[in-house]
């Protein structure tokens, strides 16, 4: 059986040549050799739709002659919904509610008046959608002194959550932390928007001062290593929704 992944700190030599994919007990598995793949704890990586499947099996072909593990975040994805979240869904669901109690969305700037502006033009319609299609309210803050969310709030994002299988509840936390935002995350596995519309809102401060005062070259890789996580995350999504219209 082919094993995903080696020890941490490891960039261990490609040892496979083929890769494919496969419908397996109901579900789509990756081959390596005709040998399953298996995440870090043993689990054979089975994927819910064949084109899931084939976005781990993209990461795996294109590596070169040493494994880049951490590049593979598809995969990744697919090991923490195999073998991490259910056994930690009530915390994985707590973990996108604690991001909604201090979502980023809530807190606007007092100045300056452009950047005031900007956010409650642009973060102002995601709230609104949240509010009238999940039944819940927010509170709005001025600055960033902590603005306590109304319990029911906090509770019915948490449902929410809970009622995802285990793809969409790693995805939705995964977006949740990368973010800074229960509610861009949940506009994105609703399809609200794209994963590159909510990490450019995620970051509407950021760009405001990188167009005052230049682009730091180390900063700019890595908005474009996050930027390259919020379209994967968005594919991922769509990868579980051709599950469903399967």
């Amino acid at each position: 059986m082919a094993r995903g992944f080696h020890e941490p700190g490891d960039k261990p030599k490609r040892f496979y040549a083929a890769v494919a994919v496969a419908p397996m007990n109901g579900a789509f598995g990756v081959t390596l050799d005709a040998r399953t793949l298996r995440g870090p704890k043993g689990a054979e990586v089975l994927l819910p739709s064949r084109a899931l499947a084939e976005m781990v099996a993209e990461e795996w072909a294109s590596q070169g002659e040493t494994l880049q593990l951490a590049a593979m975040h598809i995969t990744r994805l697919a090991n923490t919904a195999l073998e991490s979240v259910p056994q930690a869904r009530e915390a994985t669901a707590q973990s996108v509610a604690d991001y909604a109690a201090s979502d980023l969305l809530c807190y606007h700037a007092t100045e300056p008046a452009g950047l005031v502006e900007r956010q409650e033009r642009l973060w102002g319609p995601i709230l609104d959608r949240a509010e009238a299609e999940l039944g819940v309210s927010f509170n709005r803050a001025a600055g960033i002194v902590h603005q306590a969310q109304p319990p029911q709030t906090l509770a019915r994002v948490k449902a929410l959550a809970l009622d995802l299988d285990d793809f969409d509840l790693t995805g939705l936390a995964f977006g949740a932390s990368l973010f800074g935002s229960a509610v861009l995350a949940i506009g994105v596995q609703r399809g609200w928007l794209s994963g590159e519309a909510a990490f450019d809102l995620s970051r509407l401060d950021e760009a405001w001062q990188e167009e005052k005062w230049g682009v730091d070259e180390e900063a700019a890789e890595r908005t474009a290593r996050l930027r390259g996580e919020a379209i994967m995350l968005q594919r991922w999504f769509e990868g579980l929704e051709a599950a469903e219209s399967a």
